[in-house]
């Protein structure tokens, strides 16, 4: 199968299951579940269920034993959810039949267009249970496969593409393996933002009075280790001539981010990991759009970055990664093969070294061979509760917390390294953001466009936390408030236009026709939808207008701010905690080569991206996780091309 039709079959998204109620009139039963006879009454019905951006609505054609014809409609995210339609359209259009298997990472979606579908068809006079039973045969097994690649890559989420495109610009072979049916990862259902200093962008940007002291804090702020002091020698010097060049646009360096990443990881980040982060961040990027990716020229704070200096692709989510990579992979497909629905399940280890993996594929056998080297790049373990459980020791019990993960995530890697005795650490720093959908977990239907213009309050309609602050600090906070809930405030400063859409590629009024956000023209009617005191709403956002104004400091300590929320429409939205990354993993060096307990290299062995620990300390800013996979995913490839 080509990669360009691979990826026409990918990446799929999580949601909600809510069958529309219809009416069945059945008087058949079948007496064989692969022998219907004249289940429906003849003509085209239709049903609908909810579905990641909205309702989905399926038309379905049928005569008197066929489904004919199924058409859909629908707003899923291009790339994401309206493959999973296709796939489960065709499936049960070919079939005649009910019994499509649900997309593997894509639970909800696939039960959403099953739903509408199912609608549909209780409309037609069909016997749904029968129309269930009517097994689909599996034509997925396969036979053992043993195969030879200079690399091998585990792993087809950000890190493991970049890794794959940089090892074969190196000149290598590559074999990409994937336990998910599609690519992406986490990367895709990501928000994108790729955090870089980048003046050129940045240039368009005002450079405020309390960023410019957030700048000589950092210049002074007491530090034990001698290599950050040399990073604030070396941002006193960059801020030095910034002051004296008279610029006034937003000042940026790769010094500062190292400093921002490092201080905002509590100290506990890998300082040789955190240089190559910020200093190769930008160069990245540039290595991106040279394989055809774009970006906005805008730049902005992303929730918990710190500082205007996330990058946003043109296109929506993780997509325009995941797309560049594959476009770069099907060109290259006589030397970069893709295996999706391909299970590492451990090492092969000759003379010291990595040599291969055993893997397996729906029930096949699937020996790999590397004459160079194995990449690492299977994520994190954010969706894995057992996981999170056995190593969480900051938060509360994290069993009913939700993610935003998808449900690949779940440590998969870190286990077959850990029978190599490799190095793992930081195991116990696990993110949670306060940006979480109530009612899955996911960051679909947030509507914040960046930290400046908005607000958040709690139940009672009161501020209760810096939100320009680090993730923790504000999750922690949220966590304090009535059933650990809040919202979101902002105003058409956010939203121009009616269908100005946010970072998920979802336009405001159909959120706010979903009732997964509420608009009013006063604060007071806004208050009224959501349920909050509208004295104290109107209190809150008049408070943090003259901060904006600087007519006074605010309460909580927040530096980064724009305009006031102060023109109509205004619009809330609701959030709550919910488990992001994993800032715990195996131990790398600076060539992204595996270390063991004892600090020695295993030799073969590459890691890159949420699989890996010792980067983020005990915090990740927002937007370092598309860099850092990005920036460490290239460098990954390219040493195990070359071996080093």
């Amino acid at each position: 199968m080509k990669l360009k039709k691979i990826l026409s079959v990918i990446l799929v998204v999580s949601m909600l299951f809510s069958m529309a109620s219809c009416t069945a009139n059945t008087e058949q039963k079948p007496e064989n579940n692969n022998d219907i006879d004249t289940v429906f009454t003849p003509g085209t019905y239709e049903g609908e269920a909810e579905g990641f951006h909205g309702i989905i609505k399926a038309k379905v054609t049928v005569s008197e034993t066929e489904i004919t014809d199924i058409t859909v409609e629908h707003t899923e995210t291009a790339g994401l959810g309206d493959k999973a339609i296709d796939k489960i359209v065709l499936q049960i259009k070919e079939n005649t039949s009910l019994d499509a298997p649900i997309v593997s990472g894509a639970t909800y979606s696939s039960n959403g267009i099953i739903a509408a579908i199912t609608a549909a068809l209780k409309e037609a006079g069909a016997d749904i249970d029968a129309l269930k039973a009517k097994t689909i045969a599996d034509n997925n097994k396969t036979e053992d496969v043993e195969k030879t690649a200079d690399v091998i890559v585990i792993g087809g989420g950000g890190a493991g593409l970049a890794a794959a495109v940089s090892a074969h610009q190196n000149g290598a072979s590559v074999m990409v393996i994937e336990k998910m049916p599609q690519v992406g990862g986490n990367t895709i259902i990501s928000g994108a933002a790729y955090n870089a200093a980048d003046q050129g962008r940045q240039s368009l940007l005002p450079m405020t009075d309390l960023e410019k002291q957030t700048v000589e804090d950092l210049i002074d702020a007491e530090q034990s280790d001698s290599e950050v002091k040399e990073w604030q020698e070396t941002l006193k010097k960059e801020w030095e001539e910034y002051l004296d060049s008279g610029k006034t646009h937003l000042f940026d360096s790769p010094t500062l981010h190292k400093l921002q990443t490092y201080n905002g990881g509590d100290k506990l980040g890998d300082t040789k990991l955190v240089s190559i982060l910020a200093d190769n961040s930008l160069p990245a990027v540039e290595w991106l759009e040279d394989l055809g990716m774009k970006f906005t020229d805008h730049v902005f704070t992303v929730l918990g970055g710190l500082w205007s200096r996330a990058h946003k692709p043109e296109k929506p989510l993780g997509t325009g990664y995941i797309e560049t990579y594959m476009d770069y992979i099907d060109k290259n497909s006589s030397e970069i093969e893709l295996m999706l629905e391909t299970k590492a399940n451990s090492f092969i280890v000759e003379n010291g070294a990595v040599t291969g993996v055993n893997a397996e594929s729906n029930g096949a056998k699937v020996t790999l061979h590397a004459n160079k080297g194995v990449v690492l790049a299977s994520g994190g373990f954010g969706a894995n509760v057992e996981m999170r459980e056995q190593y969480n020791t900051l938060w509360p019990s994290l069993k009913d917390i939700k993610t935003t993960n998808h449900t690949g995530a779940t440590g998969d890697g870190i286990t077959m390294s850990q029978e190599l005795n490799a190095s793992i650490v930081g195991m116990e720093q696990i993110q949670l953001l306060p940006m979480g959908d109530p009612v899955t977990g996911s960051l679909s239907g947030n509507i914040e466009q960046g930290v400046q213009n908005r607000i958040f309050v709690n139940k009672e309609g009161n501020r209760f936390v810096d939100e320009g602050a680090r993730r923790d600090v504000m999750t922690k906070a949220l966590m304090e408030q009535t059933d650990s809930s809040m919202w979101v405030i902002l105003d058409k400063h956010s939203y121009p236009t009616s269908d100005t859409k946010n970072n998920f590629n979802e336009s405001i009024d159909s959120l706010v026709e979903a009732g997964r956000a509420f608009k009013a023209d006063t604060l007071e009617e806004l208050a009224k939808q959501i349920g909050v005191d509208a004295d104290n709403l109107v209190k809150a956002v008049e408070t943090f207008n003259e901060t904006v104004d600087g007519k006074t400091k605010d309460a909580f300590g927040r530096t980064l701010f724009a305009d006031k929320i102060d023109t109509a429409p205004f619009y809330a939205g609701a959030r709550v905690p919910t488990v992001h990354h994993t800032m715990g993993g195996v131990e790398i060096n600076e060539n992204s080569q595996v270390l063991d307990v004892n600090g020695q290299i295993i030799k073969g062995l590459y890691a890159a991206g949420e699989v890996t620990g010792g980067i983020h300390g005990s915090n990740r800013l927002g937007g370092n996780a598309l860099a850092d996979i990005t920036v460490f995913g290239r460098i990954a490839g390219e040493s195990a091309a070359l071996g080093k």
